[in-house]
């Protein structure tokens, strides 16, 4: 018996497992529709990525392939991760089309702008990446080498740095949204947050120690943006201060269940 043989009336939580599997099955073939395209200009989407390191390689050095694979497989990696990069809107899509009926109706007008402006964070901090912290980083890491010793990354190797890096940045660009959430769920407030200010300072030092390359110039780019996007977070927060809505007594959801009754 499989879940199509449920009634979906009389068993409402196989009902929401078929609705999920539909919106995952929307989502991947999303993003196999945005890899196939790309998966035909998936060097040139490497070489784009690569730029930053080949302006400040020395002088008749170039990116090597260790493994026998790695040219075919690193570029088509590179294009799948792409595609699910551009896909994010439409992820992010189906995940608010199933989780907000069962959301209260003042919940249902924040997270929608919540997860645009995410997208749209994070989108920012992985461009930051590409167009500031690369060539600063590669133009010191290059210079660092002992005499002797020539400059050819692997290319696998480069594209988990620059993947690992897009994703600390993109992450670390959502402070404001983290934030936020936080007065809005009535965990705390503005002001206690204000009062914790020494130790995000702190804190955002540390976790650029642990998510870049082990250089002051990453570890600042990375650290000085999260401490300036938790004071934007903080000012915007105040608007979010949490104050339960007797209108919105419960979720959608259960108003329909109980009309049902």
């Amino acid at each position: 018996m499989s879940l199509n043989d449920f009634d979906p009336h009389t068993s409402p939580f196989l009902s929401h497992l078929l609705e999920l599997r539909d919106r995952l099955l929307k989502a991947i073939l999303a993003v196999l529709l945005v890899f196939l395209p790309l998966s035909f200009y998936a060097n040139d989407i490497y070489s784009f990525l690569a730029e930053p390191l080949l302006k400040h390689l020395p002088e008749n050095s170039t990116m090597i392939a260790i493994d026998v694979a790695s040219p075919f497989l690193t570029p088509f990696k590179l294009a799948l991760v792409a595609s699910v990069f551009l896909a994010v809107p439409i992820i992010l899509y189906q995940f608010w089309a199933f989780v907000a009926p069962g959301l209260y109706k003042s919940e249902r007008r924040l997270v929608l702008p919540l997860l645009v402006a995410s997208t749209l964070l994070f989108y920012l901090g992985v461009m930051f990446a590409y167009f500031v912290v690369f060539p600063l980083v590669f133009g010191f890491l290059t210079t660092t080498a002992p005499v002797g010793v020539s400059v050819m990354t692997d290319i696998s190797k480069y594209l988990d740095f620059i993947l690992t890096m897009f994703f600390a940045f993109g992450v670390c660009f959502e402070v404001p949204i983290f934030t936020i959430v936080l007065v809005w769920t009535g965990f705390t407030s503005p002001a206690e947050l204000a009062d914790k200010r020494p130790y995000v300072i702190v804190g955002a030092f540390i976790i650029g120690m642990f998510l870049t390359p082990p250089d002051a110039i990453s570890q600042t780019l990375l650290a000085v943006p999260m401490w300036l996007l938790f004071e934007i977070g903080l000012v915007f927060s105040r608007f979010f201060v949490h104050s339960p809505d007797k209108d919105d007594s419960y979720p959608k959801v259960i108003e329909d269940q109980e009309t049902d009754l």
